[in-house]
């Protein structure tokens, strides 16, 4: 007893040095901040999961973003609890280099990578030289270097992990291909400048760029992304609640009205064949 109650005010005074927030309950948190990128993951939080969360006596703030290094920042620093815009292998490789505790939680509709119309409309257009627009962050760049792959325009070196894939990783480019590395917002505004453009999913469908529009859609599920808190709020009432209005059968029936051809979460057990539209897939392209 005597050792107890020695240890008391030293638990009390270790109490007191905690900053409120890791004190504070969170099973009271009534309010949410959500980063997105614009565009799509946007939409889907400003036209169901907010009015979902409210429904539940929540507040819902959503903040949106133009990159994808700010949402990660804030969500480590606090200034938003949730995230939404980015695929697993970013997330992981993003956080390792930057050593924060960021953790997936439930998967969203995404929309898949694609090969676009530059100033060449059809894949047979492709010639020695043609330009190449494709993302500049490394996940995303090898993203669009597996697609150009299996296209059959690169071929890259076997012994490498092709998620990690990047232009030194390329063994052999028959056409030529000259690739034009840029941010991903940009990529829609440079059709004009390049024969094609591999243009992340959520970015063509906030620049009104149809998926059927599509010379070649990506076929790798690795890329779906997902909704991400801090590490210490995984198990947190309102991290709950988040993931519930992801799952619920009224964001299901939202999300298949306005995103089809996007590819839905694995948990949702939709038959994969027959939600994506089929690529545009095209005869071997003569130089």
């Amino acid at each position: 007893m005597r050792r107890t109650l020695l240890k008391l005010p030293l638990l009390a005074l270790a109490l007191a040095a905690l900053p409120l927030s890791v004190m504070a309950a969170d099973a009271n948190k009534k309010k949410i901040v959500i980063g997105t990128t614009v565009g799509d993951f946007a939409d889907m939080v400003t036209e169901s999961i907010k009015p979902y969360l409210e429904q539940q006596g929540y507040q819902v703030k959503l903040v949106e973003f133009t990159d994808y290094v700010i949402p990660n920042i804030a969500l480590a620093e606090g200034s938003l609890d949730v995230n939404c815009f980015q695929h697993k292998p970013y997330l992981d490789s993003f956080s390792k280099d930057r050593k924060l505790e960021l953790t997936p939680v439930t998967q969203v509709p995404t929309g898949p990578m694609g090969l676009y119309s530059g100033k060449q409309s059809a894949l047979d257009q492709v010639k020695r030289g043609s330009t190449v627009a494709i993302p500049n962050d490394p996940t995303n760049q090898a993203r669009a270097l597996l697609m150009l792959a299996d296209l059959g325009w690169i071929e890259l070196k076997t012994e490498i992990n092709p998620l990690k894939a990047s232009e030194f990783d390329i063994a052999d480019n028959p056409k030529g291909i000259k690739l034009v590395a840029l941010e991903a917002a940009q990529l829609p505004r440079s059709r004009q400048d390049v024969d094609f453009a591999v243009i992340n999913g959520n970015y063509a469908a906030s620049s009104g760029i149809e998926f059927t529009e599509g010379l070649f859609l990506e076929r790798s599920y690795d890329f779906i992304n997902w909704v991400v808190v801090r590490g210490e709020d995984q198990e947190q009432p309102f991290v709950q609640d988040v993931i519930a209005a992801y799952n619920s059968d009224a964001f299901k029936e939202y999300a298949r009205e306005h995103f089809a051809g996007y590819k839905y979460p694995e948990s949702w057990e939709l038959q994969a064949s027959n939600e994506q539209p089929e690529s545009k897939e095209q005869p071997e392209p003569k130089e």
